[in-house]
């Protein structure tokens, strides 16, 4: 499946919800279902600056594609931590870096976030790129 595809999933999964409150129910679903980070990248080293919450985020790169493995110590936050998972992990760089998230305003999460937890969704995004841009010059 390509990312374009996840992401158009991902959109009609939220489709079904009406209420915002279903739609946060379904976020904190999304981040319990998250794999357990191990312990070795819950460090400064790994840890996402520009959020609220702590987040933590570890890339590896198998052929040729990108997976993701993150954590949070806040629901929400670890709920949109799994949205970026679903949509980005298992993708190559350059799938990554061409694909805008234009998937998160169809859903409408942006506007309703506080602006602290959007501007730790735009570092999450950023760190996400910066993963995918180091990888892929790795490759080269």
């Amino acid at each position: 499946m390509t990312l374009k595809e996840k992401q158009d999933e991902l959109v009609k999964e939220f489709e079904n919800f009406t209420e915002w409150d279903d739609k946060y129910a379904f976020l904190i679903k999304l981040g319990r279902e998250l794999p357990e980070l191990p312990d070795v990248f819950k460090t400064e080293k790994y840890k996402i600056n520009g959020c609220q919450s702590q987040v933590w985020m570890n890339a590896k790169q198998t052929d040729g594609k990108v997976f993701l493995e993150a954590d949070s110590d806040a629901a929400i936050v670890k709920g949109l931590i799994a949205v970026l998972i679903k949509v980005y992990s298992g993708s190559t760089p350059e799938e990554i870096l061409s694909n805008p998230p234009d998937f998160l305003s169809k859903i409408g999460i942006d506007n309703h976030l506080s602006p602290t937890r959007k501007n730790g969704l735009g570092a999450m995004l950023k760190q996400i790129q910066m993963y995918a841009f180091a990888l892929k010059a790795m490759k080269k």
